[in-house]
């Protein structure tokens, strides 16, 4: 039995099953490379979902990790902390926001959104105690917390985990018409993703995210963005409603990358009157704003800047697309996406997206399917042009 074999079986044995992993066991990682156990090396176009957009162990958040390690690693918010205030300061420039809540996981960042917004709605708004709705899209991915799954779309998700949290009602993603017609005088919010990654790489319309906008501020409702997966340059730019001209949303919701790949951080960050409505004993987290994850969120957004990554996602993305749209493959029927997070559709009749995720790693690539029939491919953003180049050469090989 060789080593992965052997580790995959020990790992099956003790958990739960609910992950399907390439049938691979990693060992190492540096930048956009991994290693696994036998020593074969890839090119990790998963980064861990976005989580890597700074690739994998970056010396400075490695530094920033190891020195805070040495010093201070958590207090909990019972007291305050010498690192929390100075990363939330340069998060909230970065997102040009004025206050922040830290978090750990994007689930958790995701029900604070919740809990803020539904609290604006009864003290700011005057929504009826215990009525508040908030407006969320089919197909969407927010987490798998049991409130988030409730207003799922899809059914795996949902299945067994009920009763549901009241509350949601469910538009077409992208369609601006839906969202004025479904907003209530109960409604507080609008909850989405600016491009739905986990569906499918789905980017709505020019000027959708712009529409709605304009639909919330007119109708006292907040805008909610989730840009989990899509932010901090993933798109090409800061944040993906960025793209549009005036998106700017009332709550901004940020994780993943925030953490640079080493440690949980997430956060949510809107204007002072906002983010003031929660007070002491409202909401909380032992380990949210730990001095571990202040100091690496802080390394993680310096480096997104001072290596300008979301340049390099416009740049290296655009190569990436115009290459995999001239493969002329009789197995793609569509390339999508923004800057450096792709996704391709494959033809029903070819098998599913698993099959050619599994030609690929036999090529040294490491990429994952989603919704059975797209191949997302989501590279570290400090990839180069011939990296970009020697994943075409072994995507022209698996895609033929």
């Amino acid at each position: 039995m060789s080593e992965t074999s052997r580790i995959i079986a020990a790992t099956q044995a003790v958990s739960a099953p609910n992950y399907a992993p390439l049938p691979i066991v990693i060992h190492r990682g540096d930048g956009v490379w991994v290693w696994d156990v036998e020593g074969r090396k890839y090119l990790d176009c998963i980064s861990a979902y976005s989580s890597l957009n700074q690739g994998h162990r970056h010396p400075k958040i490695i530094a920033a990790l190891r020195a805070q390690a040495n010093l201070l690693t958590l207090t909990s918010r019972a007291v305050h902390n010498d690192r929390m205030g100075t990363f939330l300061a340069t998060l909230c420039a970065y997102c040009d926001m004025q206050m922040a809540l830290p978090m750990n996981t994007g689930a958790e960042a995701v029900e604070t959104a919740i809990k803020l917004a539904r609290k604006w709605g009864y003290r700011r708004k005057g929504i009826a105690r215990d009525s508040a709705e908030i407006i969320v899209c089919r197909n969407n991915f927010h987490g798998r917390t049991t409130t988030i799954v409730g207003f799922s779309s899809q059914a795996q998700y949902r299945d067994d985990f009920g009763p549901y949290s009241a509350g949601f009602k469910l538009i077409d993603f992208g369609d601006a018409k839906q969202l004025e017609q479904a907003i209530s005088p109960h409604t507080a919010a609008f909850l989405l993703e600016p491009i739905q990654a986990e569906a499918g790489v789905h980017v709505p319309g020019d000027g959708y995210l712009d529409a709605v906008r304009e639909i919330c501020s007119r109708h006292e409702v907040l805008l909610l963005l989730d840009e989990i997966q899509t932010g901090f340059g993933r798109t090409g730019k800061a944040f993906a409603y960025q793209h549009e001209r005036q998106a700017k949303p009332d709550l901004l919701i940020v994780g993943k990358a925030l953490g640079g790949g080493v440690f949980p951080v997430s956060a949510v960050l809107g204007a002072r009157a906002l983010l003031e409505l929660l007070q002491p004993g409202d909401h909380g987290s032992t380990f949210g704003g730990n001095p571990l994850a202040a100091a690496v969120g802080q390394a993680a957004v310096e480096v997104i800047v001072e290596e300008d990554l979301a340049a390099r996602a416009t740049q290296l993305g655009a190569r990436l697309r115009r290459g995999l749209e001239s493969l002329d493959s009789p197995h793609v029927t569509d390339v999508r996406g923004r800057g450096m997070l792709l996704g391709v559709q494959i033809a029903a009749q070819s098998g599913t997206a698993r099959d050619f995720a599994e030609r690929l790693l036999e090529r040294g690539v490491l990429c994952k399917d989603t919704h059975a029939q797209v191949l997302r491919l989501a590279p570290p953003l400090i990839i180069d042009a011939t990296q970009i180049d020697w994943l075409l050469e072994q995507a022209a090989f698996a895609l033929q």
